[in-house]
């Protein structure tokens, strides 16, 4: 993590933030922990860096589903503001930077926790992974039951902060976008394939995201195939498809052929390892809906964990 020298300030929304430490980057933003100064209060802010009007328009559909959807699982906006820039340079042209700034999540992401977990050769216990799923999934539902509905496309342990009390958050909605599409062209089909490829994450992309059909509709049941995938590595810590991964086997045709292998050793319940094989379906119209998910979720949550 890199830290700002002095005390590097910006204003958004007339809410004047010093800049505090680089806390991570991708591959189209940085984040940073910010101090906003009349109330020293901590924040997460969000870079993001444009290179085109296209990337500007994702960049700001970001915003209006962040200013869009309330919902206690679904990260908030604080304040953001468009900067326009003209940077150019033999590697790079930057035409604008986006400022989102969020609360900070100190507890870190799911993922972190799994890491945290598997270094230490543990497991998480079966109640606590059926309750972050139910948070996980009423999330997905806000943002599912927005009218239009949108699908976050890009559900992985990395986008799930934690409150302190555990509260599940699902956050980064930079590749969140209408869900229901009809692609009726080869075009469309290919700026689809091209647009997931670049911000979806492969461990939990489904099929139809990885080859996208020509006269076929698409709609929030992307997100099941990710959140059956989310479900898979709470309880095993790693994706359903890390295996193929490694071994460098096609992500495409491992996802088409769906097949699921459950470690032979598990101690999670045949219920847990059931409601994965049903979200997880290679075809998206046998996917459930997220009403659905929420309900066999609940029939799951006070089960104990008996567990030694």
């Amino acid at each position: 993590m890199g830290c700002f020298c002095g005390k590097e300030a910006l204003t958004v929304e007339d809410r004047k933030f010093y800049l505090k430490q680089r806390l991570g980057e991708g591959g189209f933003s940085y984040v940073d922990l910010v101090e906003e100064s009349a109330t020293r209060k901590a924040y997460a802010l969000k870079r993001i860096l444009c290179h085109n009007e296209e990337e500007e328009s994702i960049a700001l559909q970001e915003v209006e589903i962040m200013r869009a959807i309330s919902h206690p699982n679904v990260i908030p906006l604080e304040c953001y503001c468009l900067h326009k820039v003209s940077y150019h340079s033999k590697a790079v042209d930057i035409t604008c930077e986006v400022f989102l700034v969020a609360p900070l999540y100190k507890k870190g992401t799911l993922q972190n926790r799994m890491d945290t977990y598997k270094l230490r050769g543990e497991t998480f216990r079966e109640d606590q992974i059926w309750h972050w799923m139910k948070g996980i999934s009423q999330g997905l539902k806000a943002l599912h039951d927005h009218s239009p509905p949108f699908a976050h496309r890009d559900l992985k342990p990395d986008n799930i902060m934690t409150e302190d009390d555990g509260t599940p958050v699902v956050m980064d909605l930079g590749s969140a976008a209408p869900s229901r599409v009809e692609i009726k062209t080869a075009r469309e089909a290919t700026q689809l394939q091209d647009l997931a490829a670049e911000r979806c994450s492969m461990l939990y992309r489904p099929p139809e995201l990885f080859t996208v059909e020509t006269n076929k509709k698409i709609d929030e049941r992307t997100d099941i195939w990710s959140l059956g995938c989310v479900l898979f590595a709470l309880a095993y810590l790693e994706s359903p498809f890390e295996n193929a991964y490694q071994r460098g086997d096609s992500l495409a045709l491992a996802t088409m052929a769906g097949k699921i292998n459950f470690p032979q050793n598990s101690t999670y319940s045949q219920a847990l390892q059931d409601c994965i094989s049903w979200m997880v379906k290679p075809k998206l119209e046998d996917r459930p809906f997220i009403d659905a998910v929420i309900s066999r979720i609940a029939s799951q949550e006070h089960v104990g964990d008996n567990r030694v």
